[in-house]
């Protein structure tokens, strides 16, 4: 019997998909042109979500935009061109993928860039501690040095 809901837990957790939050009011008559709203969805952020594709997104503000992705794309727009326009709107920001431009160069480049000055400070400070020279090396301390430092503990010494 628990073989059995076992099995039945699985076959259900197979048939169930990710939900998506495209209403069916939504949908476009024509097969192509809804696969590639679909698929133009899946490249916008949602703008309440943040970390959302306007596709998978249950916020009002998703829903206006994959409308207005379905209408650019009723009207003739190719995919780049709907892309622009929404970029156009709502910035760079609504792209899940920032495009490489120089805008962004400095997002892109910011992690070399670090990475590149702490290798940078690791190299001079391992050729700051090689170049520097101990006491021990330099020869010890002078004898004027050693009664100095032996008055030093005396006195430390006394006050302790």
């Amino acid at each position: 019997m628990l073989r059995q809901a076992f099995v039945a837990m699985l076959l259900m957790l197979a048939v169930v998909g990710p939900a998506a939050a495209v209403n069916p009011d939504e949908v476009l008559d024509d097969p192509a042109l809804e696969a590639r709203a679909r698929s133009l969805s899946l490249e916008f952020r949602c703008l309440v979500c943040q970390n959302q594709s306007i596709d998978d997104s249950n916020a009002e503000l998703a829903r206006d935009l994959r409308l207005l992705v379905r209408e650019r794309l009723v009207a003739g727009d190719s995919d780049q061109d709907v892309i622009d326009y929404v970029v156009s709107r709502y910035g760079e920001f609504v792209l899940l993928k920032p495009r490489f431009t120089a805008l962004t160069l400095l997002l892109w480049g910011a992690p070399v860039l670090v990475l590149l000055l702490g290798a940078t400070a690791m190299v001079i400070g391992a050729r700051g501690r090689s170049n520097s020279v101990s006491v021990a090396d330099a020869g010890g301390l002078t004898d004027a040095e050693q009664a100095e430092l032996a008055k030093l503990l005396k006195d430390r010494d006394r006050q302790a």
